[in-house]
């Protein structure tokens, strides 16, 4: 089935054109490709020149000498000289004759699809004109007709009466004119009938089939010729051509003089060694020498101090050993389905390589394996040694650890300086934080790691002692109305945080910033965003009466947050006992499994550190200003560790909590979105003030700046206008794919990057919904870019968008006028209301400006959607600059 008979619809020629759309950009990405293979073979030869000169420059030292390796690289180098000959002619001939033949292909192949298409448009355009003109003379036809029966009526009743005389012959005359007008309009509309009837016919049997077949023809004759330029292409690119085969063979031929087992032998001879000496891990018998109590070396104290939590530690030890045993019969079974494919590839002949990949991830599996048995045994170990001693217990009360006064009568009371200081170190311990496990985490995340603590001053040390001595926790200090009221708890609904797991311990003479479950000044909202299950925390800061504060946020039935208090000492607690730093603190109530306070019973479970994105404001060095946002300045910056330039927006501190939430809001909408129209998003600072969010640097700045300027503006075509127009299209259809309404979209918020691409920015405004109603006013709405509904009625839909999306293509074809200039905001709205619309700007295509209309359309559903427009403007595109203009 030919294109004649098969494509005569309305939607095949526009598939047709289509396709036609498709193989030039596909020749012109070829095109683009090629001359990316010339130059890379180019640069590949003078790279393999390159690598034989550095090769010459080898000495062969004594301990080579005689190394099949050694002979077989000499063999290596010798060839890859040939092959960095062969490879630059093959360039040569690639970029003089065969893109050159493309390029002719192409230019041949556009103005074959401009033949066709103003060919089917003037035939179709004739079957317009005669549907046209038999409408136009069948209406005619129709009030001839009516004439004809009202003056045939009036002369009927004329002559029944009897009336005779000059009335008659007038009545009379009249109906003669009428009935010859109607029999001449009959006469013309069976004509016409009877033409377009004719013409219609011929051009679906032989106008139309002709066009198409003659199409068909054509394209065939260059897909033939577009076959052989691949072939030819295909040819000076390969690898295979019995040149390359021979240079290959002399490689493998070196190779293969390779012995895996002679290679080493007289290395491993030379430099043999003894394995490193065990290390042991006992238990120091010193440590209890002074102590008079039931602790006993190498066995757990198994009392009511204890008890819960070594149950809590063996419930946990359980679940772990548990997911282990499941990773590692996952892990069998995966090494048992390998080797049986080892097995059937050993018998193919042709599936080296793929043989080679499975033995290693056999080899790689097995290392797992015994990994993982050794994790088993530890945990089998240690759930062992908690589940003996709980196991005699049984039933029973579990001992007391301090005995009553007068069952001490006789004993000291009181701790040596050396058992006094290394109960200081106990308090200080250093306990293990976590991430969320990510799914290619392991089950069996390394255990804590880290030193001990610095010591902790006098004074908390014996408020721990005397707590200890006791029995029971030393009240702390009452907490002031400030922390009361930040224990609110919040109703934000929290999201899922991505990050990994991870084991970490804390370093108190680390700076608090440096923490990873730091959060800075991130505000409250964000937080809870972030804190999840019962147990999950984090700390961060915040200020009150200009007083900073830091502040644990924990998950515990909602969201709850507490002030460290500051002792007058200077250390820090919450009810329990005080430590020289916030980490220590942190790290005490993590481990300790009590509640941060009595009344809130919120307990430690889960550290949830900082995200990816979240950065430190060191780490990002500000260079100079080169702008002014809403919410503060904008920056040049610089990123200490990637030395990568981006711009950095800056959020004034002496901004309310709303607007901080506000300018964050930008960066959480933009760190989720990925396209090249839309501006990248790097992270945002918080570790302190000023707030930052940092994105990518776009060399060409403001979208609005570059029109109007004389360097860039003046200098733009069309073609570069509906590149530009094309760029935000793609940009919003992507937004409006994901459920984002910009609500701000304007030439002065969007970037131009290379080649005038441009990327759309400044999301301050945006919602992430199908649509969004404003209930805070009309406060710094862009009046003369918003729609209609949005102005009377707050509705924001991607709708409202695209009327703004008119707007932008008028003042990028206005080289960045003002919309409605010489009119108010409330003038412009009044004269859209009844209808007014903007003129096209000078230069405008046709088919451009009535998409603007199109935008301008008052009832939002009669608007295009983004994908239409820019499937529209695409194609415009294309048909002004061709698929040769650069940017794509």
């Amino acid at each position: 089935m030919g294109f004649s008979s098969a494509l005569q619809g309305r939607a095949s020629h526009e598939a047709l054109l289509s396709r036609q759309d498709c193989e030039l950009r596909l020749m012109d990405t070829i095109r683009r490709c090629l001359q990316l293979r010339v130059r890379c073979d180019r640069e590949y030869a003078a790279g393999l020149g390159q690598v034989v000169a550095q090769a010459q420059k080898w000495e062969r030292a004594e301990d080579m000498a005689g190394s099949l390796i050694a002979q077989a690289w000499s063999t290596m180098m010798d060839e890859t000289e040939s092959l960095s000959r062969l490879m630059r002619a093959n360039a040569e001939t690639l970029a003089t004759t065969v893109i050159d033949k493309l390029n002719a292909l192409a230019t041949e192949k556009r103005a074959s699809r401009k033949i066709y298409q103003d060919e089917q448009a003037r035939m179709a355009l004739e079957i317009t004109r005669y549907q046209e003109s038999v409408s136009k003379l069948k209406a005619e036809y129709e009030k001839n007709l009516e004439v004809y029966k009202i003056a045939k009526a009036r002369y009927e009743d004329q002559y029944v009466k009897g009336k005779a005389g000059r009335k008659l012959e007038e009545v009379k005359e009249r109906y003669v004119k009428a009935c010859r007008r109607l029999h001449n309009a009959h006469n013309e509309y069976v004509l016409l009938l009877l033409e377009a009837s004719q013409y219609e016919r011929d051009f679906r049997t032989v106008l139309l089939p002709a066009l198409l077949e003659y199409q068909q023809l054509v394209q065939e004759d260059m897909i033939e010729r577009w076959c052989a330029i691949m072939r030819s292409a295909a040819e000076l690119t390969s690898f295979s051509t019995e040149k390359h085969l021979e240079i290959q063979s002399r490689v493998n031929g070196s190779i293969s003089a390779i012995t895996t087992d002679g290679e080493y032998r007289e290395f491993t001879d030379r430099h043999k060694s003894q394995p490193p000496p065990p290390v042991s891990f006992l238990f120091d018998y010193q440590m209890v020498e002074e102590y008079s109590g039931r602790l006993k070396p190498e066995a757990l104290a198994v009392d009511d101090l204890t008890i819960g939590n070594l149950r809590m530690r063996l419930a946990d030890l359980e679940t772990r050993l548990a997911d282990v045993r499941t990773v590692l019969a996952e892990k069998r079974k995966q090494l048992s389905q390998h080797d049986a494919e080892v097995e059937c590839l050993k018998k193919q002949q042709d599936s080296v390589n793929r043989l080679f990949v499975i033995r290693r991830a056999s080899e790689i599996l097995r290392k797992d394996i015994r990994e993982t048995q050794c994790t088993e045994q530890k945990l089998q170990r240690l759930t062992k040694l908690i589940r003996t001693p709980l196991d005699e217990l049984g039933g029973a009360d579990a001992p007391k650890a301090v005995e009553d006064m007068g069952d001490m009568a006789g004993s000291s009371l009181t701790l040596s300086s050396k058992s006094h200081h290394r109960l200081a170190n106990m308090i200080r311990k250093p306990f293990p934080f976590h991430r969320r496990p990510s799914p290619a985490s392991s089950p069996t995340g390394a255990g804590p790691t880290g030193s001990p603590s610095p010591p902790v001053s006098s004074d908390a040390l014996d408020d721990s002692l005397a707590s200890l001595e006791s029995g029971e926790e030393r009240d702390g200090a009452p907490r002031s109305p400030a922390a009361a009221a930040d224990t609110a708890e919040d109703s934000v609904t929290a999201s899922q945080p991505s990050e990994g797991y991870q084991t970490m311990s804390p370093q108190p003479e680390r700076p608090l910033v440096d923490e990873d479950w730091f959060h800075g000044v991130l505000p409250r909202e964000e937080v809870v965003r972030l804190l999840v299950n019962d147990g999950d925390y984090l700390v961060r800061q915040t200020t009150r009466n200009d007083e900073t504060q830091v502040v644990l946020s924990v998950a515990w039935g909602g969201h709850k947050h507490f002030i460290v208090q500051t002792t007058s000492d200077g250390q820090f607690r919450f009810e329990g006992p005080s430590f020289p730093t916030i980490q220590e603190l942190i790290s005490y109530q993590h481990e300790c499994g009590l509640a941060v306070t009595n009344k809130s019973g919120a307990v430690l479970r889960q550290a949830i550190l900082r995200e990816r994105w979240e950065l430190n404001n060191d780490d990002v060095e500000l260079l100079e200003k080169i702008g002014r946002g809403n919410f503060g300045d904008v920056y040049k910056a610089r990123l200490q560790l990637t030395s990568e330039l981006v711009a950095v927006k800056t959020c004034k501190v002496t901004l309310p909590d709303e607007q901080k939430r506000k300018f964050l809001q930008e960066g959480r909408i933009l760190k989720q979105y990925d396209h090249p129209n839309i501006v990248r998003f790097i992270g945002i600072a918080v570790q302190k003030q000023p707030i930052m969010i940092v994105m990518e640097l776009v060399p060409g700045g403001s979208l609005l700046s570059y029109l109007r300027s004389k360097q860039h503006g003046s200098s733009l075509d069309v073609g570069a206008q509906l590149a530009m127009c094309r760029d935000t299209a793609a940009g919003m259809a992507y937004l409006e794919e994901k459920n984002c309404i910009h609500r701000d979209l304007a030439a002065r918020n969007c970037l131009v990057g290379m080649h005038n691409m441009v990327k759309i920015s400044d999301f301050g405004m945006s919602r992430e919904e199908e649509e969004y109603i404003v209930s805070d006013g009309m406060k710094q709405i862009p009046i003369k870019w918003t729609a209609p509904e949005a102005l009377n009625y707050g509705k924001y839909t991607s709708l409202c968008d695209v009327w703004s999306y008119g707007i932008l293509a008028w003042e990028i074809f206005s080289r960045g006028q003002s919309p409605y200039s010489g009119l108010s905001n409330t003038k412009a709205r009044e004269m859209i209301d009844s209808g007014y619309r903007m003129p096209a700007p000078d230069g405008t295509p046709d088919a451009m400006y009535r998409l603007m209309l199109r935008c301008w359309e008052y009832q939002p559903e009669n608007r295009p959607h983004f994908a239409e427009i820019f499937t529209q403007v695409n194609g415009l595109f294309m048909g002004v600059a061709g698929p040769d203009v650069l940017h794509n």
